[in-house]
Formats: structure tokens, C-alpha cells, sequence
């Protein structure tokens, strides 16, 4: 492994998106991370779409550069055997519903008897404590209570959500924060104990919109919808081009306006007292908009571009993965990777975000099969014999 984390042991004994995204992370800076399932079936997230010959494409993602083995933590044997690798792990990763690992006899306290300074991150829908924490939670339901769902869509439509959930990701960068920040704790601390983090994916949502309860509360502002329209800067707005393409335009600072206004030989707008600042443009933005709109609509995608970047103006194309993978920058900063796997030799998927220049990173392989790396795991990790792994195997436990 490469990477700032080389050294840092994890184990996700997660599920389907979220928690397990945040383990990836983690995988992507160079953490030694072992992934649990159950016996047999494995993780929920090898059932989602899309597949390929039967074999889970969105699956190798997200457990992309973890060890895979297997551990049937609702059995006694299992909770014991977890009890005993516990201690060569400086994380655990868990998303069960709150009180789960407790009823298993894997309290907070029995975990940290077996590693005083083990840093436990339990990601739910809503939290460890209130109202709602026996709730069960998806990301829609999380981006539909925290908010983001209902200021998305047209301003005369229904409430929309993104085509992908974004919510679970959202988490799983807070989570591997939230793990960051506990063992930068225990860097500068030998003495620190352990620490055990909360995390509501419903707020980790929230916590995107933050601007929104100060403006409520100052002003008794609830914000809606407004399409494609931004609400903070103009003329900002997706528009088609002559040739039935699509750009989005944006920026809110006056050098940028006039920059964009030259660049579709609009210098009269630049000293219009109506559009002097940000907020008079907001105020203006339909109008505004309209006259961008039109222009680009006289005009190819290319010829928009073209006269935008000779302005010094802020567009953009708008992008399917096809014209992401085709995109000479994207390319030369191979934003998508070629990673090992198993079943198709490699596989593409996007390279490590951000980037390291002293201590590199590299996605080591692509998730593959239930308990792929047992016999090293439990053979050369946990020191068990052949005999002890084929029993365990027999009786179900791993």
C-alpha cells in the first residue's frame, strides 16, 4: 500500500454504501482495510445494478482496495473471533442499527477492553440517540429530511432528487473525517482512549445546505426551488446550444460578468446601472438569463466555448461520463484509472481524490468475491491453522 495512511488498520464490518465508502477512503490514502461480510450471500450492495455476466460493477467500487473476508458476527463463535483480531486494528467501521453490536455482546466498552484506543464509527440514518435512531434509512430519506431534496427541481414542479445517491457519499466523507480528526487526537495523545463517533447520515446531508438556518432564522426565509436558475449569482443558468447541446454558466464577481458579457459581444450590459453588482443581477437574473439563453442558442456548443474561453469567461460543457473519459485535461490528469480486478483483468473508475505529491496514492485492486482473502486473513494475520479455518468454515462462522 502507499499512501498518508500506510500503517492504519481498519476494519468495516459495514454495509451497502455509505459507511463502507467512508473504509474506502480510508483504502484510497493507503489504510490496510479488511472488509467483513456475511458467509455465503455477502454484503447487500453486490445486488445492486449495474452487473456485468452476473458480476456487481458498482460493488468493486466501493469496496475498492479492501481485503475481503467473511465473519458471521451474529453467531457467539463469531463475536468471539471479533473480539480477538480486534486488537490489531485501529478503526471499526460499523452502520447497524443503534443497540445491534451491544445485543451482540460487542459493546463499546468490551471492544475497547480488547483495544483501549480503537476508534469506533457508527454511521446511521439519524443518529445514535433521539426520536428516530431505531429508524432503518436510505439516502433518499436522508436527502428528502436534510433538506436537499426540496430545494431541487423547477420552481413550479415537484421536489427532485439527484440520479445518484449522493447522500451516502455525502456520509462517507464525513465519516472519514470524523475518523481523521479522532486519530489526529491520538497522534499528538498517546493517552488518549478511545473515541466513538456519531454519525447521522441525515445530518451529514444538513450540514451541506448550512447557510439555511441562519437564513431562516434572520430573515424567515424557507428557500425553494428554482430550476436550473442559481439563486446566489447571474446570469447563471443551463442553456442549450444550436446544435442541441447543453452548457452551464456561472460566476458572480464583476470582472467575470464583464468577461462573460464580451464574450457574447454584450459590452453594452457591462455598465447597464441595473446589473452593477451581484445582487442586482440576482434581481435581474431572468432577464439576464433570456439573453444568454438566446445566444447560445444561435450558436454551436463549440463556438460557445470558444468565444467564453477567449473572454476570460466561466462556462462549461455539460458532460456525459463518454465526454468525461474524452476530455484531453481529465485525461492528462488521469482523473479515471486503470485498477486490478479479478474478473476483468481492470477495470476504470475514478482515481484518487485529493492528491498526494510526497506520499502518493494508488487504488491497489477492485473489490471481488465473498471472502476472497480469507485463507491469508484468518492463515497469516490471525495465525489460525488450516485445520481451524476449514472448521470454522464448516460450522458457518466464517
Amino acid at each position: 500500500m502507499t499512501g498518508p495512511l500506510t500503517g492504519l488498520r481498519v476494519l468495516d464490518i459495514a454495509t451497502i454504501i455509505a459507511a463502507p465508502s467512508a473504509a474506502a477512503l480510508l483504502a484510497d490514502y493507503g489504510a490496510d482495510v479488511v472488509k467483513v461480510e456475511i458467509p455465503g450471500a455477502g454484503d447487500g450492495a453486490r445486488g445492486f445494478p449495474p452487473h456485468k455476466q452476473g458480476t456487481p460493477l458498482w460493488w468493486k467500487v466501493t469496496n475498492r482496495g479492501k481485503r475481503l473476508i467473511t465473519l458471521d458476527l451474529r453467531k457467539s463463535e463469531g463475536q468471539a473471533l471479533l473480539l480477538q483480531m480486534i486488537d490489531r486494528f485501529d478503526v471499526l467501521i460499523e452502520n447497524f442499527r443503534p443497540g445491534t453490536l451491544d445485543r451482540w455482546g460487542l459493546t463499546k466498552e468490551a471492544l475497547w477492553a480488547a483495544q483501549p484506543r480503537l476508534v469506533i464509527l457508527r454511521a446511521t440514518g439519524f443518529g445514535q440517540t433521539g426520536p428516530y435512531r431505531d429508524r432503518p434509512g436510505f439516502a433518499r430519506l436522508f436527502e428528502a429530511m436534510g433538506g436537499l431534496t426540496h430545494i431541487c427541481g423547477e420552481s413550479d414542479g415537484e421536489p427532485m432528487h439527484a440520479g445518484y445517491p449522493i447522500a451516502d457519499n455525502v456520509g462517507g466523507l464525513f465519516g472519514a473525517l470524523g475518523v481523521l480528526a479522532s486519530l489526529w487526537r491520538r497522534a499528538v495523545d498517546k493517552a488518549a482512549p478511545g473515541e466513538e463517533i456519531d454519525l447521522s447520515l441525515t445530518e451529514a446531508t444538513f450540514k451541506l445546505l448550512e447557510f439555511l438556518p441562519i437564513e431562516h432564522e434572520q430573515l424567515g426565509l424557507v428557500r425553494q426551488r428554482s430550476g436550473n436558475a442559481n439563486q446566489y449569482s447571474a446570469p447563471a443558468a443551463v442553456y442549450s446550444t444550436g446544435d442541441a447541446a447543453w452548457v452551464s454558466l456561472s460566476g458572480s464577481t464583476n470582472a467575470i460578468f464583464a468577461n462573460n458579457c464580451r464574450a457574447i459581444d454584450r459590452p453594452d450590459l457591462i455598465g447597464d446601472p441595473r446589473f452593477a453588482n451581484n445582487a442586482m443581477r440576482v434581481e435581474h437574473g431572468c432577464e439576464l438569463n433570456a439573453i444568454f439563453a438566446s445566444w447560445c442558442q444561435q450558436h454551436s456548443q463549440r463556438e460557445v466555448l470558444d468565444a467564453f474561453e477567449a473572454a476570460g469567461g466561466t462556462i462549461a460543457p455539460i458532460y456525459g461520463i463518454d465526454q468525461i473519459e474524452a476530455d484531453p485535461h481529465f485525461q492528462f490528469r488521469k482523473m479515471i484509472c486503470d485498477v486490478p480486478d479479478d474478473d476483468f483483468g481492470t477495470v476504470r473508475m475514478a482515481n484518487v481524490v485529493p492528491r498526494f505529491s510526497v506520499d502518493p496514492c494508488a487504488i491497489e485492486r477492485s473489490a471481488g468475491d465473498v471472502g476472497r482473502d480469507n485463507a491469508t486473513f484468518y492463515g497469516t494475520d490471525m495465525c489460525l491453522s488450516d485445520d481451524e479455518i476449514a472448521s470454522l468454515h464448516a460450522r458457518g462462522v466464517i
